[in-house]
């Protein structure tokens, strides 16, 4: 190995990381973005103690969620090391009333840490081999802070796509971010184009509006095909956004608060009906109105064939899968209403034990969080699995030919892992991403009760979070909070991942979701010692 290669790979893991955590389509919840930045999780710890007065969120939660933010910024070299570290330290180690001093004081030193947070990264990954941050570290951080200050994920994945084209060095993507953080968000005139416009006569009032022609003429003018453009006119709106596609979803927001209020109509339940896409002034094309889904997936209905079985009795999975269902494309309401609605029907109980620290059905936020944790490993070995495919077979390969379900390719993976050996990765587009996953698999499978606690951690905040931002929108009657969006971005796949494992359990073994629980919370105590646990088999019956 040279000395440039371990440089190489570390860049390479950075910019494969960072891809994968923009990629809106396609990619499986391992491999997504699992929390937010420090900085909008203090923010969001603001924002919680002033719900805590009303009494929307328990004083007990914000608690909880204050000592959890402590160790998170632990960490987190973007905070500096010296007198900021220690005036956030200083006021996160006590209670943050709304109104207080130290909740005053701590918005003043958010405002202070955002500036420069990006460009403290930049300098640790500057630093001399051997003291930097580790890369996947750097990447999480450097993707939710940019996530988190607006920037739409398309318009990311773009920037990003281009720098790993020409392979830009950790170095260069950081400065790239820190240029991204300190730009200046831009006016956008966008055009949203409706198929439908009952009660025109009050949209000719609005001072945005455009009539078809003017919507035709708008087109043709900067160059866009108007063939099969049917407009019954349109909202020209100027928004102050941070990238084209960002400026797009602001005006997505505004329109289908158009047609939610249409729904209520007299006697024309089509109410308003939006065109398939919308243009951003000096955008190339036009961006889709439809959203890509937010990545829940359950695919045990289809693996178990069990999509169109829906004429039987119904059952606490039938339920909750419905109640679950606005969680991919629904509007941020419902979809986090709906998507807690489900954990919280699947895995709390009225016998559930009282506990402050657990107050409410937090619980079932930290089940949910011990059942995705332990069924990540297994997801991340079978795909590798997958991906080794030597030239001329090895041992692991020929292996790999006689097994017959994932659990045997998986082990396979994990034995071979432990035993020092290199995977032969497919040559494809996302190989880099394929090494960076080797990487976590090797460090799960030498420490893994060290590295599923840590999951485990991470997964439990994101739960929490669902669950506090469902009683803001419930209890307090708000769509606007501060982390809604990232909430449900971050929340969505492990829903739908934790979802699967649950209904995949009562499918094939008829086990119920608080059993599965059970395991799991078992399982990552035990994973790895004396009774044999493997990481590949914490959800699995023991034999």
């Amino acid at each position: 190995m040279t000395s440039g290669e371990p440089a190489q790979m570390y860049d390479s893991h950075v910019r494969a990381r960072m891809i994968d955590f923009f990629t809106l389509e396609g990619l499986p919840w391992p491999r997504r973005l699992w929390d937010v930045g420090s900085l909008l999780a203090l923010q969001e710890l603001l924002e919680a103690s002033s719900w805590a007065r009303h009494r929307v969120l328990s004083a007990a939660a914000v608690d909880w969620q204050r000592h959890e933010l402590l160790k998170v910024i632990g960490p987190d070299v973007g905070l500096g090391n010296k007198e900021l570290r220690a005036e956030l330290t200083l006021l996160l180690s006590k209670p943050l009333s709304d109104p207080s001093p130290a909740h005053r004081r701590l918005r003043e030193v958010v405002d202070h840490a955002r500036g420069g947070y990006l460009s403290r990264w930049a300098a640790a990954a500057a630093r001399p081999e051997g003291q930097r941050p580790q890369p996947e570290r750097l990447a999480r951080v450097v993707a939710a802070h940019l996530l988190d200050l607006g920037y739409d994920a398309s318009h990311l994945a773009a920037w990003i796509g281009q720098l790993a084209h020409q392979k830009a060095s950790a170095e260069a993507v950081l400065q790239g971010a820190v240029a991204l953080d300190t730009a200046a968000p831009r006016e956008f005139t966008v055009l949203a184009v409706l198929d439908s416009a009952p009660e025109r006569e009050q949209a000719q009032k609005h001072e945005a509006w455009v009539s078809g022609r003017e919507v035709v003429d708008w087109l043709k003018q900067r160059g866009h095909p108007t063939s099969g453009i049917r407009a019954g006119g349109g909202f020209l709106y100027r928004v102050v956004a941070r990238d084209p596609f960002g400026a797009a979803s602001q005006v997505r927001d505004l329109v289908e608060r158009m047609v939610a209020r249409s729904s209520f109509m007299r006697g024309n339940r089509g109410g308003i009906r939006p065109a398939p896409q919308l243009w951003v002034d000096h955008h190339p094309d036009p961006i889709p109105f439809a959203t890509p889904a937010r990545g829940a997936d359950v695919l045990s209905l289809v693996n178990e064939g069990h999509l169109y079985q829906v004429d039987k009795q119904r059952t606490l999975i039938d339920d909750a899968l419905e109640l679950a269902a606005p969680v991919n494309r629904g509007v941020l309401g419902p979809a986090v209403a709906g998507a807690w609605a489900a954990v919280e029907s699947l895995l709390s109980h009225p016998d559930d034990p009282t506990e402050e620290e657990r107050s409410g059905k937090a619980v079932a936020a930290d089940r949910l969080a011990a059942i995705i944790a332990c069924s990540w490993p297994r997801a991340e070995l079978t795909a590798l699995a997958h991906r080794h495919q030597p030239e001329t077979p090895d041992a692991l390969a020929e292996m790999l030919s006689t097994c017959t379900t994932n659990r045997e390719r998986a082990s396979a993976v994990a034995a071979a892992l432990t035993a020092g050996n290199t995977l032969d990765l497919a040559d494809r587009f996302r190989r880099d991403a394929d090494i960076a996953a080797v990487h976590r698999m090797r460090r799960v499978v030498a420490n893994p009760k060290g590295e599923l606690g840590t999951a485990a951690t991470v997964f439990r905040i994101a739960m929490r979070r669902l669950y506090r931002t469902r009683n803001i929108v419930l209890h307090g009657g708000s769509t606007r909070g501060v982390a809604l969006k990232a909430a449900l971005r971050v929340a969505a796949p492990l829903v739908g991942a934790g979802l699967d494992r649950i209904t995949h359990a009562t499918l094939v073994e008829g086990l119920a979701p608080l059993d599965l629980a059970a395991r799991a919370e078992v399982g990552l105590k035990l994973a790895g010692g004396e009774t044999g646990l493997t990481v590949v088999d914490l959800l699995e019956p023991r034999r």
